[in-house]
């Protein structure tokens, strides 16, 4: 059985079958109560969660139908036949899975794993965990389900614990001199996350380190346009100084000025 949240929601049983919930609601419970695995989520957190600040009178009576009608799937389908998922625990609701069935709690072990192999400079191992880890993010979090205002704060984490993953997966490859095989990821990411300076100006090194002086000044000029036409902004004084070494410094020295970000932090 695996609980798929780094993408579409989505259950899987053992034998590999995808198990459809048809109603949103009772996958919006499921997923808080997922994203907050070895907890108990209190009534009205997911009350919170599934009606915001004004809640209908009926709001305990619905929240109970829908974790009933979770319970049934759960039953019907055969998911887990042997084991109760979906505990009642006062003051509120938990499920009971394990680490490995929940692919976000994968996803956090595998970025903890790999700073501890970067701290000991073991960057084979940690570029192959991170790669495992960024293979497993399927999409935007939770991106079949309308979130609420408690459930929106672990999409963010997810997807910030993302973004990091992404970071170190790029240092990892510099680490190991694999300039040139990112220089199509740094481009799909700076189309992506057009107001990131930091994956700019890993695009900007990388290119000029590659000898693509010309395009790394390009580079540096869509920053600039990019910044200045959304924010009003000229790029940072790191990135100002990393235009300047490409233009008048050896590689040496502007491997020196733009440095990475830390892979210990």
């Amino acid at each position: 059985m695996r609980f798929s949240l780094l993408g579409p929601f989505e259950i899987l049983s053992d034998d590999g079958r995808p198990f459809a919930l048809r109603s949103p609601k009772v996958r919006q419970v499921l997923a808080l109560l997922l994203a907050q695995p070895h907890a108990v989520v209190p009534v009205e957190t997911l009350i919170s969660e599934l009606w915001g600040q004004h809640p209908p009178r009926s709001a305990l009576t619905t929240l109970q139908t829908y974790v009933y009608h979770a319970r049934k799937a759960f039953g019907h389908e055969s998911i887990a036949p042997d084991r109760d998922l979906l505990i009642t625990s006062p003051p509120g609701y938990r499920m009971a899975v394990h680490d490995h069935e929940v692919d976000s709690i994968v996803f956090e072990n595998l970025i903890n794993q790999v700073r501890t192999e970067l701290r000991s400079d073991n960057d084979e191992a940690a570029a192959r965990h991170l790669r495992q880890a960024l293979g497993m993010c399927r999409g935007r979090v939770l991106a079949n389900i309308e979130v609420g205002e408690v459930l929106s704060a672990h999409v963010t984490y997810l997807e910030e614990l993302r973004l990091r993953a992404t970071e170190l997966s790029i240092e990892t490859d510099i680490r190991l001199g694999r300039h040139r095989e990112l220089v199509p990821t740094l481009r799909a990411l700076v189309k992506e996350h057009q107001l990131n300076e930091w994956f700019h100006g890993q695009l900007i090194s990388i290119l000029s380190i590659s000898g693509r002086r010309a395009e790394a000044l390009k580079a540096y000029q869509d920053l600039r346009r990019i910044l200045d036409d959304e924010l009003g902004l000229e790029p940072s004084e790191e990135l100002q100084r990393l235009q300047h070494a490409v233009l008048n410094m050896g590689v040496d020295s502007m491997r020196d000025l733009m440095r990475p970000y830390s892979v210990h932090a």
